[in-house]
C-alpha cells in the first residue's frame, strides 16, 4: 500500500467498565420503532413488522459522561435512551445468516446509550420522503456509557431480556420502559441484521427506545439508565459558535 496522503483518523473506542481495556468500534446500527408505545407516539403502526435499521457514522459515537454541545441546524433536539449492544469476536461462528442463538454468541457487552435526534429535520425528511441521515447521523449523535462485558453481568445466564430503562431530564422522569417491552428482542434483532450485512467485532447496535421522547435545551442535565449497567450522565451546553 502506498503512503497515505494524510494521517488516518484514530480509532473510536469505548471503555470497558472496571478494566483497563477499550473496544474499538467498526459500525453503528440502530433499530427504529422497537417499542410499541414509542411507535404509536411517532405515528407508526406497532405491529410486529420486520425490524427497521438505520446507521450512524462511527465517529458520531462519544463515550462517557460530560458536556455535550447543542448541535447546529435544529431547534428540536430529542434524546432517546436505548440498550446498546457491542459485538465481539466469536471464532466458532460467522456473522452472516445467523439464527438467534448463534447471533447472541457474538455479543461482547452492553451499555446504555442516547440516540440523539434532530426531530425537526427528521419530520421534514419523513414528509418529503427523504433520507434521515442528517437527522440521525450528525456529530456527537451517539452517546454511550461504559461497556459492561457480557461475562460480568451479575446473576445472568444470558442477555438482559428484561429490566428498567429510563431517562431523566433535570431529575424529572422523561422516558421509562422495560427491556421486556421490545417488539423484537435482542437475539432476533441480531439475527435479522445478519441477513442484511455481515456482523463483525466492533459493531454497535442501538436496540430502540421506549415512549416519552421530547426536546432538551442547553443547560439541561440528562441521566440515562438501564438496569444492571453503568449510567450515563451529561449536560447539554450551548451551541458552538
Amino acid at each position: 500500500m502506498p503512503p497515505f496522503l494524510f494521517p488516518p483518523m484514530p480509532p473510536v473506542a469505548l471503555p470497558v467498565l472496571g478494566q483497563d481495556l477499550a473496544i474499538p468500534l467498526r459500525r453503528v446500527f440502530c433499530v427504529g420503532r422497537n417499542y410499541a408505545d414509542h411507535a404509536r407516539e411517532m405515528g407508526a403502526d406497532p405491529g410486529r413488522q420486520p425490524p427497521v435499521f438505520f446507521t450512524k457514522p462511527v465517529d458520531a459515537v462519544v463515550p462517557g459522561d460530560g458536556d455535550r454541545p447543542y448541535p447546529p441546524a435544529t431547534d428540536d433536539l430529542h434524546p432517546e435512551v436505548e440498550l446498546v449492544v457491542v459485538l465481539g469476536d466469536a471464532a466458532e461462528t460467522a456473522g452472516r445468516d445467523l439464527d438467534p442463538d448463534a447471533a447472541l454468541s457474538l455479543v461482547a457487552g452492553y451499555a446504555v446509550g442516547l440516540d440523539m435526534t434532530r426531530r425537526d429535520l427528521q419530520a421534514h425528511a419523513k414528509r418529503a420522503g427523504e433520507p434521515w441521515d442528517m437527522a440521525k447521523g450528525f456529530d456527537q449523535s451517539a452517546l454511550v456509557g461504559p461497556v459492561t462485558l457480557a461475562t460480568a453481568l451479575p446473576g445472568r445466564d444470558g442477555p438482559p431480556h428484561r429490566g428498567t430503562i429510563t431517562l431523566t431530564v433535570n431529575g424529572a422522569a422523561r422516558q421509562a420502559g422495560d427491556l421486556a417491552d421490545m417488539i423484537w428482542p435482542l437475539a432476533d434483532i441480531l439475527a435479522h441484521l445478519s441477513r442484511l450485512v455481515t456482523l463483525r467485532p466492533g459493531d454497535l447496535v442501538f436496540t430502540g427506545t421506549p415512549a416519552g421522547v421530547g426536546p432538551v435545551r442547553p443547560g439541561d442535565t440528562l441521566r440515562a439508565e438501564a438496569e444492571g449497567l453503568a449510567p450515563l450522565t451529561l449536560r447539554i451546553t450551548p451551541r458552538s459558535p
